[in-house]
């Protein structure tokens, strides 16, 4: 499948579910299964739109486990309805920013209703995608994201655009689906799995790689929800496929990770020609 088909294919996927998320209530979620159920705690998204939550499709929550610090700049790489935005925006201060960025236009237009209704104002949220992100270099102390870059077909080109737009000694905090050992290839062929973040994950020494690629080091690589076949059961359920007969190879292999890296701290020069 070319890069091409599946951006349009995620961008129609998640165009949909910000529609359905704008028309929920009561905080109903769009698309719940055990990827993305049971993410957030009531103390986090206590104040928040119920759509923020409602949108929500992540497969972690990397605003509880990245150290963000009063007075940073934080940016959510496929920032959806907005929700680790939000969570960010609190934890950075008035004095600290948080920008978002998405490519669908409709996940855009949710997320800016629900920081209004948020009333954040150390919030931006950008369009734009994760291959060619629109900030400069060294823009940002934190980057963040939430099972979004297993679903770009050139995850080499996110990486080097998130290394560029750290700062130095920035740090790279996302969620990820990773896998662990060798996948049956059928399931990476199927489009709907890669938009549902299942056949673009990378393995987790290759996703370790990538990010050295980059130029990242301090990489660490923390599986927090390990699927098992009943969860591939869910995953795969109408899509054709026949679960109980790959059952042993599906097994513990797919899951979600928090992953962690950072951008080497800028060296001080000693030779002559630095001060020239």
């Amino acid at each position: 499948m070319s890069d091409a088909g599946i951006k349009d294919a995620v961008r129609e996927k998640y165009s949909k579910a910000a529609l359905r998320a704008g028309d929920s209530c009561c905080g109903s979620r769009v698309g719940t299964n055990s990827i993305t159920s049971n993410l957030y705690t009531d103390d986090q998204t206590g104040g928040l739109p119920d759509a923020a939550l409602a949108a929500s499709l992540g497969c972690g929550n990397p605003t509880a486990l990245a150290e963000l610090r009063p007075g940073e700049t934080v940016l959510d790489l496929g920032s959806g309805g907005g929700i680790d935005v939000l969570l960010s925006a609190r934890r950075v201060g008035a004095s600290g920013k948080a920008y978002g960025l998405d490519m669908t236009d409709e996940m855009l237009a949710l997320a800016r209703e629900n920081q209004r209704k948020a009333g954040t104002l150390n919030v931006e949220f950008l369009k734009g995608e994760i291959e060619a992100i629109p900030l400069p270099d060294n823009t940002v102390d934190v980057i963040i994201s939430n099972c979004v870059i297993n679903l770009s077909g050139d995850k080499d080109r996110v990486l080097q655009e998130a290394f560029r737009v750290l700062k130095p000694g920035g740090r790279f905090a996302v969620s990820d689906v990773v896998t662990r050992g060798a996948v049956p290839e059928e399931i990476r062929r199927d489009m709907l799995l890669w938009v549902g973040c299942i056949a673009g994950a990378l393995d987790e020494g290759d996703y370790r790689a990538k990010l050295a690629a980059a130029g990242f080091e301090a990489i660490d690589v923390e599986p927090t929800r390990i699927y098992q076949v009943e969860d591939a059961r869910e995953f795969l359920a109408g899509k054709g496929v026949d679960v109980d007969a790959m059952a042993e190879a599906v097994e513990g292999k797919f899951m979600s990770a928090f992953i962690r890296a950072r951008k080497p701290a800028a060296r001080a020069c000693c030779a002559p020609s630095c001060c020239s």
